[in-house]
């Protein structure tokens, strides 16, 4: 079996490369919506790589000066989506055209060699290199553990401009036999659950909270400055409103990014080897959630996956279908089950706030999903303060514990 991991690197790019790689990134993106959009131009999407690489290919190559292999990154990128959106909608989801727009470039060795100390990429005008920002300390990081490391062959990359920062996501790999315990370590990993909403952000199958009270406050208050400000309606009060929207988006990043550490962390501290998020594409119907809040949460799970990869944890998401109204204790399900933030089981009693009972079943969904797949390495118990829940959904306690010392 393969052991794949991806290793965070931050790149030091002077001002004239950052030109380049702005121009790359765009010349992508453009590429990956053009064959989008021919995808979806008949009557049933196409999503068959061949015929798009076909139907494309050339006309990409006449417009941009991306490398071929470039060209080829955007159309695979561009099929998975569309690929995406059609198992959707054979599941009755709601899905639309996909586009582009997160900053974003797919490297393999033919576009990216990889050097001890920096990295050479293509560009739509030549190469540039760009050296590799590491750790002071080098040792026990995923650094050292992976993409320095002679056990693991690189075998590709994904460049983001975030934040201000260029950061190159280094795809690596090695062979690893069945039955070792680097195996079994792997497959005796937990899974934390994380549920998102209106009046709590984020709630984990741990117990622990993220309120929305911070969030809720400061987008009204912004609300109402820009609402102040469109009444003037004068140039300088529309100049001043995007102030508004720069300052906004700053605050909220700044939380997001603490609630995403926090939730890596988390992580960590129990243990698990998975995060798993609710699937996010039809939220706002589900919760009652604010556009404002769609944003939070997409951003926060864009925050979480990246993050965790650099300790080797997945971010995952999992249809949400009656979380909310199940119970995590017996499996029962009902709307009635659920009367605000209160969750109380008809069937068997349980009572717990209705978006820690959510979390767990959200854990426990991806689990049961994990091990009826053909995927090596699935988690054996979603994490909670203290023990574990198993994939019937039974209580397994810490070894150091009886079964009446933990909070479930």
């Amino acid at each position: 079996m393969e052991k794949r991991r991806t290793v965070p690197v931050k790149l030091d790019v002077d001002s004239e490369d950052t030109a380049l790689l702005r121009d790359t990134v765009d010349e992508f993106l453009w590429a990956a919506n053009y064959v989008t959009r021919h995808a979806f131009e008949s009557e049933y999407v196409t999503t068959s790589k061949t015929t798009l690489h076909d139907d494309t290919y050339e006309d990409v190559r006449d417009e941009t000066a991306l490398h071929s292999n470039h060209v080829q990154a955007a159309r695979n990128k561009a099929a998975d989506a569309c690929k995406s959106v059609v198992e959707k909608w054979k599941q009755g989801k709601k899905a639309s055209m996909p586009h582009f727009t997160s900053p974003h470039l797919v490297y393999d060795h033919r576009t990216a060699t990889f050097h001890d100390e920096y990295v050479s990429l293509a560009t739509v005008d030549g190469r540039i290199e760009a050296d590799y920002v590491l750790p002071g300390d080098e040792r026990d990081t995923p650094h050292s553990e992976y993409f320095f490391s002679d056990e693991y062959e690189t075998t590709g990359a994904e460049l983001h401009h975030t934040n201000g920062n260029w950061m190159l996501h280094i795809h690596c790999k090695k062979e690893v036999e069945s039955n070792t315990p680097e195996q079994d370590t792997t497959e005796n990993g937990t899974v934390l659950g994380v549920d998102l909403g209106v009046h709590n952000l984020a709630v984990a199958s741990t117990g622990t909270f993220w309120t929305g009270d911070e969030f809720d406050h400061w987008r009204r208050e912004y609300e109402k400055r820009r609402g102040d400000l469109q009444e003037h309606g004068t140039r300088w009060a529309h100049e001043n409103m995007q102030v508004v929207g720069r300052k906004e988006e700053g605050r909220f990043k700044i939380t997001l990014h603490r609630i995403s550490n926090e939730l890596v962390a988390e992580a960590r501290d129990h243990g698990c080897s998975v995060i798993a998020f609710e699937d996010l594409t039809d939220i706002r119907d589900r919760t009652g959630a604010s556009w404002g809040h769609k944003w939070a949460f997409d951003r926060l799970y864009d925050y979480v996956e990246y993050k965790a990869t650099e300790y080797g944890i997945d971010v995952e998401q999992v249809d949400p279908e009656n979380t909310s109204k199940r119970c995590s204790e017996c499996g029962f399900t009902h709307p009635d089950n659920r009367h605000g933030e209160e969750f109380e089981c008809l069937k068997c009693g349980y009572e717990n706030h209705a978006d820690y009972n959510a979390a767990k079943n959200i854990g426990l969904r991806y689990l049961r999903r994990t091990q009826t797949g053909s995927g090596g390495g699935a988690p054996v118990g979603v994490r909670l303060n203290s023990g574990t829940l198993n994939a019937n959904g039974a209580y397994d306690p810490p070894a150091q514990m009886g079964q009446s010392g933990s909070p479930r």
